[in-house]
C-alpha cells in the first residue's frame, strides 16, 4: 500500500457517457489547472515544491507517477479518470507518460518557478 494519499472520485455512468466529478473533495483550494497531452512515452517533472500542493488525474491512458517524500517512495500508476493522486509539496514526482494518456492537475497555487526544488532526495532509486 503507498504512503500517498490516492482516492476515487465520484463518477455517475449511464448509457450516454462516465461524468466524473471534482468538488468538495480537495483538501486545498485550486488556483491553477492545466493538463499536459501528446507526451506519449515522455519523462516529466522531477521536482517538489516549496508550498505548492497538486492533484493529479490521469483523464485518458496510463501514467505512472513515481513519488518520493524522502522517508517513503512508490510508484503509482494512474489508469483511471475516477483516481487522483494528491500530491504535496515535499513530494518529488515525475511522471511516465502511456501512449495516448492526458494529464489533469488542479494546483493550489499559481505558476511561480521559485516554487520548484529540482534536488531529489538521496533516496530515488530510479534517477
Amino acid at each position: 500500500m503507498s504512503e500517498f494519499l490516492q482516492f476515487e472520485l465520484q463518477s455517475v455512468r449511464d448509457s450516454r457517457g462516465e461524468l466524473t466529478v471534482v468538488q468538495d473533495v480537495l483538501p486545498f483550494d485550486v488556483r491553477r489547472i492545466y493538463w499536459v497531452t501528446k507526451a506519449d512515452g515522455e519523462t516529466r517533472g522531477g521536482h517538489r515544491h516549496h508550498v505548492t500542493r497538486q492533484a493529479l488525474v490521469a483523464v485518458a491512458g496510463c501514467i505512472e507517477v513515481y513519488v518520493n517524500d524522502g522517508s517513503h517512495e512508490a510508484a503509482v500508476c494512474l489508469n483511471a479518470p475516477s483516481r487522483c493522486l494528491l500530491v504535496e509539496p515535499e513530494d518529488w514526482h515525475r511522471t511516465r507518460f502511456g501512449i495516448g494518456a492526458v494529464l489533469l492537475v488542479m494546483a493550489s497555487h499559481a505558476y511561480d518557478p521559485s516554487d520548484y526544488i529540482t534536488q531529489p532526495y538521496d533516496t530515488d532509486y530510479r534517477r
